[in-house]
């Protein structure tokens, strides 16, 4: 059983950064690929960026792509999603999901732990 928990969002000016954080439990982290989703009022959930395990891989939405980062720091099962140049449109919860494999990546059902999630939102 993994538990994860978020932090670090709040309310940020457009073209701002912010960094997000995912702390798991357990001793295995960096088996773990891990991503990060979001999802907005009315909207459903989507993928934003997934890490492997080993962090030698990692794969990025087209919609945050060049703004946004994955990373983590496996001795500290910890995993971060920096976020730059921030527009309205990436107003969402973010929530971190933690699952043994790589395959399937940015398919929400394929993860089979999350957090509770972690508001962040942009203004103009």
């Amino acid at each position: 059983q993994v538990q994860l928990v978020e932090s670090g969002g709040g309310l940020v000016q457009a073209g701002g950064s912010l960094r997000l954080s995912c702390v798991a439990s357990g001793r295995t982290f960096s088996t773990y690929t891990m991503a990060w989703f979001r999802q907005a009022p009315g909207k459903e959930r989507e993928f934003v960026v997934a890490i492997s395990g080993s962090g030698g891989r990692t794969t990025t939405a087209d919609s945050v792509k060049g703004r946004f980062t994955i990373s983590r720091e496996n001795r500290k099962n910890t995993v971060y999603l920096q976020m730059s140049s921030l527009k309205r449109e990436d107003t969402a919860v973010y929530y971190c999901a933690a699952d043994n494999y790589w395959s399937n990546y940015d398919v929400s059902s394929h993860y089979d732990y999350w957090g509770q999630g972690t508001q962040v939102t942009v203004s103009s």
